[in-house]
């Protein structure tokens, strides 16, 4: 596989690596601001952030070592899916004030655009690896 062919691909778990990092590390250490300003509960915002920072290595680890591995992208792209439907029924579950939904609303739009584009730089790749059998 060319890492010309692959470069999309990288960029965008790259991309989505370092917001799952930067994210983690805001609501890992700044969970009581946040939950001051969008009534989400703080040990679920601490808690979320201690989650995604792994999560945030593996995509980085994935775009750097095992792009290759289509397991393991299809594991983000539904990882990920699977944070959007999570983050809508966080707001079935909890009471947050109006930026405390935007907050979640926004976040799980950018997750799901990623997921979106994850899934279609995958598609376009595996067809052109393809093309060249």
């Amino acid at each position: 596989m060319s890492s010309q062919s692959n470069a999309p691909l990288k960029t965008i778990l790259l991309l989505d690596a370092a917001t799952c990092l930067l994210m983690g590390l805001l609501l890992a250490v700044a969970s009581g601001f946040v939950c001051s300003i969008t009534a989400l509960p703080q040990p679920l915002l601490f808690c979320a952030g201690l989650l995604l920072l792994p999560i945030g290595l593996f995509m980085a680890a994935t775009a750097i070592w095992w792009l290759g591995s289509a397991a393991a992208v299809w594991l983000i792209i539904v990882g990920n899916v699977g944070w959007v439907i999570a983050s809508l029924g966080l707001l079935m579950i909890v009471t947050a004030n109006g930026l405390g939904v935007v907050f979640v609303l926004a976040q799980a739009l950018v997750v799901a655009v990623l997921a979106w584009v994850e899934y279609r730089a995958l598609r376009a790749l595996r067809a052109g690896q393809a093309a060249l059998a």
